[in-house]
């Protein structure tokens, strides 16, 4: 039969991917352009089902994109300016060769710029959007905001991305939305919730920065320059949504208290702004003067389906996150010189605290050591020598686990000098089966209003009583011990005889089996077992039923759940194991104080 001939490779998977060779001449850019374009637009390499095939039949290892992504960038403006910028630098490159300096200033007024604007708003159509995918621009905003003035990186990124973060943390001040602060190892951890969105993001701490040479810095600068564009729309849609002025304007009221003494300056006139800003101690000047109005409370209908139980436990979880808004409200708190200034006095914000530090230190105190008002000390040192009476005197983890336990935890543990209590992550939420720590276990009961403190100082004098009965017991056992040797042995003589005795007389009797009826007795039947029974068994005969695909997933599943079991039961036995050691060290120590 007639008709065209099939050819390999002409249809299929195979034309729905492009090499990226293929893609960087069809777009006529150079491989960092191509690689900037691609991060700018939310472009990336997809592998093929069938590599093979898509490879036109070779194995050899190549970078696929897909066609319809590429013919989308054929359209893209900011390809034209990439171009226009490539004709800039090769015309100053010759001005700056023939010493042309007039030619030169004229080419740098006129140079090439482009705006993001467009392209954040094609990628996030909806301001929920944004905030969804917000988690990495903060991350990355706060990273590059700790950078040196080094050569690495540009000096007006670095300050932009300050600037943005601190906008940030204002917002999430004003709007009390911080919801869980986690101090780990790659560094600080926080989660605040924004028009009903989780935002987690990390900021590294303040530790000298040491630039890896395994980084390739241009990849993740052009990563934060389209992260700023977005951050920037974001702060500014924030900031309305909360009658706040944009850019930020501290309120006219805690700038006069923020004016430092004696006319001495913290900062230049330049600087000064962004300084006091940062500092995270005085409140934001808003649009329009908020009204002082009385508190009505709300009508609540309810919506279809919802019963009265679910509607109390919305209104409860409602009355709870308004308590842990307000858990810092009316506590006045003072900073020493060693501790963590800026997360610290960001967290103790957003829960509704004050909070100051030595004037030396940094611009934004509000008042001194001395002020008779400070009900909590934060200090990082064994012991304070002067002391004043009134006030606690904390190491700054109480501030972070207060703030996760949703309550003012007791302040015994977190004394200065003390060994501390285990920081544990909020963002970790145990399953039926998971190993729980005894000091979640703690928490978990303080949350409910049980006092845990008072049944383990009873489990211990119970101990303690316990182990000196036990001393006691063993140094009359070991007198008794002697006695009941000698005893046991003549009753043991005595046994053997009559055993042999017994020997003797049954050779003697008669070999008759006694016969004997005896009444039966009713057999009730265990209805709780038999019901188990039957379970295991119709369980059994649906595996056995089960395809070969769906038992294999089921058996997949079974031996996750078993082995979870067994870590649980693993950590369990370390736990108990460590406790013990400890209690065994204690008893060593008690004894050689009293010796």
């Amino acid at each position: 039969m007639g008709g065209l001939e099939k050819k390999k490779y002409e249809r299929g998977a195979a034309t729905n991917y492009i090499t990226r060779n293929r893609a960087r001449k069809k777009l006529q850019l150079s491989l960092p352009d191509f690689r900037r374009l691609c991060i700018l637009k939310g472009i990336y390499p997809h592998e093929p089902k069938h590599k093979k095939k898509v490879n036109k039949g070779s194995t050899a290892p190549r970078t696929f994109y897909l066609l319809k992504d590429i013919k989308f960038l054929l359209h893209e403006p900011i390809v034209n300016k990439f171009r226009e910028y490539k004709v800039f630098v090769r015309k100053l490159r010759k001005a700056y060769g023939k010493s042309e300096w007039g030619t030169v200033e004229r080419l740098k007024d006129n140079k090439p710029t482009y705006k993001l604007d467009h392209i954040v708003k094609e990628r996030y159509p909806t301001f929920v959007d944004a905030l969804r995918d917000l988690d990495d621009a903060l991350s990355m905003c706060f990273l590059f905001s700790t950078f040196p003035r080094t050569g690495k990186c540009h000096v007006q990124t670095v300050q932009l991305c300050r600037r943005l973060a601190v906008e940030f943390q204002n917002f999430v001040i004003a709007s009390r939305s911080l919801r869980k602060v986690f101090l780990s190892i790659k560094g600080i951890y926080y989660q605040a919730e924004v028009l009903g969105q989780p935002i987690t993001w990390v900021t590294p701490y303040a530790f000298a920065h040491d630039h890896p040479t395994d980084v390739d810095y241009r990849v993740m600068a052009t990563f934060t320059e389209f992260y700023t564009t977005l951050l920037g729309f974001v702060n500014f849609r924030l900031y309305q949504s909360l009658n706040l002025l944009y850019p930020p304007k501290i309120d006219t009221q805690t700038e006069d208290e923020l004016k430092p003494a004696e006319g001495k300056e913290y900062a230049m006139d330049s600087e000064s702004y962004l300084e006091r800003l940062s500092a995270l101690s005085s409140s934001l000047a808003r649009a329009v003067a908020p009204a002082h109005e009385d508190e009505v409370e709300m009508d609540e209908f309810p919506v279809e389906g919802e019963t009265a139980e679910l509607m109390d436990a919305k209104k409860k979880e409602q009355e709870a996150l308004e308590k842990h808004k307000k858990l810092f409200e009316g506590l006045r708190f003072f900073l020493n010189r060693e501790v963590p200034r800026e997360p610290l006095a960001f967290v103790i914000r957003c829960f509704g605290g004050q909070v100051s530090w030595d004037k030396s230190l940094c611009i934004g105190a509000t008042y001194d050591a001395s002020d008779p008002s400070i009900t909590h000390h934060i200090i990082d040192r064994p012991r304070l020598d002067k002391q004043v009476v009134g006030r606690y005197y904390l190491q700054p983890q109480w501030v972070f686990d207060s703030v996760n336990a949703k309550l003012c935890l007791p302040v015994a543990d977190y004394f200065p000098g003390l060994l501390l209590p285990p920081h544990l992550s909020p963002f970790v939420t145990e399953k039926e089966g998971d190993y729980v720590p005894p000091e979640k276990l703690k928490l978990l009961a303080l949350q409910r209003g049980e006092n845990p403190e008072e049944e383990s100082e009873e489990e211990e004098e119970e101990e303690e009583e316990e182990e000196e009965e036990g001393d006691n017991d063993k140094e009359e056992e070991e007198e008794e011990d002697e006695s009941e040797k000698e005893e046991e042995m003549k009753l043991q003589k005595m046994e053997e005889q009559k055993m042999e005795e017994q020997k003797t007389q049954s050779t003697q009797s008669k070999k008759v089996l006694p016969v004997k009826v005896t009444a039966g007795k009713v057999r009730l039947e265990d209805k709780q077992r038999l019901e188990q029974e039957q379970q295991q068994e119709e369980k059994r005969l649906a595996i056995m039923m089960m395809k070969k695909r769906e038992k294999y997933l089921y058996k997949k599943i079974m031996f996750g759940k078993k082995r979870k079991i067994r870590e649980a039961n693993k950590l369990a036995e370390k736990r108990k194991a460590h406790d013990a050691a400890l209690k065994e060290q204690k008893k060593r120590n008690k004894k050689a104080r009293q010796a």
